[in-house]
């Protein structure tokens, strides 16, 4: 009787969970950007009050050094742990932020990273619904960015957007965005990408050209040639011995690679040996040209940016996921494939086995036996990487989808 009287309230509960998750409200911009806010200010008056935000320190010190004439990229125990790795034109875009108040700054800073995620987001020509998705597949990885204070969250805009832009014809833009974000952190450079996508093919050269030279000599006037120039190299050589520090380290190397490396155990071999395959695969979709008026089908190349970008780079860690989780989202409400069901479990397995992995709800003996050794936060990322290319490969996209409004 107790089994079956509990029925009832198994399934108020469950339709609780189904209306909640249908309510319509969710799907409202101002709803998503508030909640996106409010999470930002939350997550960063949290660690204010524990007093654990070493990347903001970081990234406040950029600026600092830089103003002072100080080597970036050494170590500043005193300071904060770690060092930096942001190129010298993130002293520029952090120095509204650290003028202010240490507490204020660090607010205002990550609300305006999220702030420019959900800006780009809506750049893409896609419905309201279809917005909403991606906004929600990639809520937790952003509040897992928000509470490191990440610039992985406009990392992630800036792919975004070079995308959105190239889409609209604004190739001098999108190569802004590119070159921007490559200056600050190398990884935005996978925005070339849509190259081929551009209906202005030598405009966006040439704004590629124009942005390379005007931010490499941005910081000149205000720094000196001679010290910028050491900074360039500096750079260099911070983000090489960087790479080989990341082979075995825990919060670092949380992609493929990392997954065959701790599985192997196995430091002598060259990351290229899956990277140029993994290229390999990236790259035959360009094959198929006529496919390239499907508006679907180039949304699916952005899918396979995001997720590609974390999944073979050494640097990767648990923040880097919500780059990720933007391309699942992107890839599920593009994808051509007619097994919708398939689809959907695998969206849902994702967010669940991405979100919890790496958080307290894992418990900490099954993080350091399993999670960690194991890679299990890359899984399925893998697994909706393997399939995006296999869409784009081998199925047909509809070549009328020139817009999903």
């Amino acid at each position: 009787m107790g089994i079956v009287s509990s029925r009832p309230q198994i399934n108020s509960k469950l339709k609780f969970v189904t209306s909640f998750l249908h309510n319509p409200k969710l799907k409202e911009n101002k709803t998503i950007l508030a909640i996106w806010l409010v999470t930002a200010a939350i997550t960063v008056i949290a660690k204010l009050i524990i007093g654990k935000f070493n990347n903001y320190k970081i990234f406040e010190g950029v600026y600092n050094h830089a103003i002072h004439g100080l080597t970036l990229y050494g170590p500043y125990p005193e300071e904060y742990g770690d060092v930096n790795l942001y190129g010298i034109i993130f002293s520029f875009i952090i120095s509204p932020f650290a003028i202010l108040p240490q507490w204020l700054g660090m607010i205002l800073w990550v609300m305006a990273n999220t702030a420019l995620l959900f800006y780009a987001i809506q750049q893409l020509p896609l419905s309201k619904n279809q917005k909403a998705i991606i906004c929600w597949t990639a809520y937790i990885e952003l509040i897992t960015a928000q509470l490191v204070q990440q610039f992985n969250i406009s990392v992630a805009a800036f792919i975004l957007l070079a995308f959105a832009f190239i889409e609209k014809k604004k190739d001098f833009w999108a190569a802004f965005v590119i070159l921007l974000g490559t200056f600050v952190k190398i990884y935005s450079i996978v925005g070339l990408a849509f190259f081929f996508f551009s209906k202005h093919k030598i405009k966006f050269l040439l704004s590629c050209l124009f942005w390379t030279i005007l931010l490499f000599i941005f910081p000149i006037p205000f720094f000196g040639l001679e010290y910028t120039i050491s900074q360039y190299q500096d750079w260099f050589i911070a983000i090489t011995e960087k790479n080989s520090h990341n082979m075995f380290a825990i919060s670092q190397n949380v992609s493929l690679l990392g997954l065959v490396r701790r599985v192997s155990g196995n430091p002598d071999y060259s990351d290229l040996w899956l990277i140029v395959p993994g290229l390999i695969l990236f790259f035959i979709p360009y094959l198929r040209i006529r496919q390239y008026k499907s508006l679907s089908f180039r949304f699916l190349l952005l899918a396979n940016v995001l997720l590609f970008t974390v999944l073979f780079s050494s640097g990767s860690e648990a923040s880097s996921y919500v780059t990720a989780m933007l391309g699942v989202g992107i890839w599920y409400v593009n994808s051509p494939a007619s097994n919708k069901k398939l689809n959907y479990w695998l969206l849902i397995l994702t967010i669940i086995v991405v979100a919890i992995s790496t958080t307290e709800l894992t418990p900490p003996f099954f993080r350091r036996a399993i999670v960690h050794p194991y890679v299990v936060k890359s899984w399925f990322c893998i697994l909706v990487w393997l399939k995006i290319c296999y869409e784009m490969i081998f199925l047909t996209f509809d070549q009328k989808s020139l817009n999903h409004d």
